[in-house]
């Protein structure tokens, strides 16, 4: 009886470990996962802030068409979708 008690408690502290190590696995990629899709984010706002100022001074040094303009921003944004899928992926 001595002896099935110990197995027990040994079966039963090396699946709390086991359960301890996956907690932490998940936990430890929960955190790369958050920290690519901040990264992420951080360069899809800067791409935004980029092409508003880029649209801005087009217009106001008078180099180009509205439409131009407009078409340069949206391949600045565009390049900017692409950077946070680049990190992310």
């Amino acid at each position: 009886m001595i002896d099935s008690r110990s197995e027990l408690w040994r079966r039963k502290g090396a699946m709390l470990a086991a359960a301890g190590l996956l907690v932490l696995s998940g936990a430890a990629l929960a955190t790369t996962q958050s920290q690519q899709r901040q990264q992420g984010r951080n360069a899809n706002q800067a791409a935004k802030h980029e092409a508003r100022t880029g649209k801005v001074d087009c217009r106001a040094a008078n180099q180009k068409s509205n439409s131009q303009c407009r078409q340069d921003k949206r391949g600045t944004k565009q390049e900017g979708r692409q950077q946070k899928r680049d990190i992310k992926y």
